[in-house]
């Protein structure tokens, strides 16, 4: 069981990374939705300079829309960890109930899953 001063330490790191996270999601916002062609640096056209800039511009935008597809789930995940805190469920599997180990949690702050519980929803996604 988690003391008082522990449950504060690992809040205390998700709303650190709750933060950083919120800066990154509305840095990566703009440039994954932006729209394709043309350019917002002045130029007239939107004819490229070389015949590779479009496929470099498409995969540009897919890693920015998959980078903000991942800081966005790293949110919810540090949010919903949060939550268990305020609800007095955090550090506990929400699967099987047990106790997540410390070093779990120092690792992962956000995690919802004991170990053998991540290892088996891992194993089981993975057939």
């Amino acid at each position: 069981m988690l003391t008082t001063a522990e449950t504060d330490r690992y809040r205390r790191r998700l709303l650190s990374l709750r933060r950083r996270l919120v800066v990154d999601v509305s840095e990566l916002e703009p440039e994954a939705i932006r729209p394709v062609g043309g350019d917002s640096s002045g130029d007239l056209s939107d004819v490229p300079l070389h015949s590779a800039d479009p496929a470099s511009d498409e995969h540009e935008e897919q890693v920015d829309v998959s980078l903000l597809q991942n800081e966005s789930q790293l949110l919810t995940e540090v949010n919903d960890a949060l939550d268990r805190i305020e609800r007095g469920t955090f550090g506990r599997c929400e699967n099987c109930g047990r106790e997540i180990s410390k070093e779990r949690l120092d690792a992962l702050p956000y995690a919802r899953y004991c170990i053998r519980c991540a290892r088996k929803f891992q194993a089981d996604n993975a057939s």
